[in-house]
């Protein structure tokens, strides 16, 4: 898990998303970035062969706030909400974490993929991290009678990692950074941010089956001839 732990702190590192994928080398980690529409950023290993995994072990989500989010979302806020607290901090975290292995887990199952715990020949081991979190309007539970309205509850960047369950051997990972829907200004509370975040991380979580289906298909990789553009 460290290096999967570094590659998100290097994520967290970065001000924005685009600027995080822009940074990309055409290579990371012996994987070779190939074109992709349904992520921002795609790296596969040459030759990779996902036709045996019928059985995936889901490794705990890492989750990461936006760098120096709850100064700012203080500071901007000074003297007309309650401050964001550690304890909101904590809160936020630990439902984006539970949520998001839920949706994940229940992703897999439905294509068809048994969930195990022990690594094996024909189980494909799956690391997440959902990193770069930003509530725009956190919901403090004040007693106040203050209504907030924003276009987006938020936004997040993902990254997917898949290994060989015995081995340890990377042979792909993406990353992909995303804002919850538009929904012209909507009035904010801790429902209505949970429900926004729950249909990206639903979203991300049917891109992840759908990408392990399409490397099936393609097994073995040809990153080579899929080269995404320099």
């Amino acid at each position: 898990m460290k290096s999967f732990a570094i590659v998100a702190a290097l994520l967290l590192a970065t001000a924005t998303v685009p600027a995080a994928i822009a940074q990309d080398k055409h290579s990371w980690d012996n994987l070779l970035r190939v074109k992709a529409k349904k992520m921002d950023a795609v790296y596969l290993l040459p030759q990779a062969d996902f036709r045996g995994y019928t059985k995936v072990m889901l490794d705990p989500t890492q989750v990461a706030m936006r760098k120096d989010w709850k100064r700012d979302r203080n500071n901007e806020t000074v003297g007309i909400f309650e401050d964001v607290t550690d304890r909101d901090v904590t809160r936020i975290l630990t439902e984006a974490r539970t949520g998001f292995e839920k949706l994940l887990r229940e992703a897999y199952t439905k294509a068809g993929y048994q969930i195990v715990t022990e690594p094996a020949a024909d189980v494909l081991r799956i690391e997440t991290a959902v990193v770069d979190i930003d509530v725009e309007a956190p919901d403090t539970m004040s007693a106040g009678m203050t209504r907030v309205y924003t276009h987006e509850a938020g936004g997040a960047v993902l990254v997917v990692e898949a290994r060989d369950s015995v081995t340890g051997a990377v042979l792909g990972r993406a990353v992909d950074g995303d804002t919850t829907g538009d929904l012209g200004p909507y009035l904010r509370n801790r429902a209505t941010n949970t429900g926004e975040f729950e249909q990206l991380f639903s979203h991300w979580a049917k891109v992840s089956v759908d990408g392990l289906a399409e490397l099936k298909q393609l097994s073995p990789v040809d990153a080579q001839g899929r080269l995404a553009k320099r």
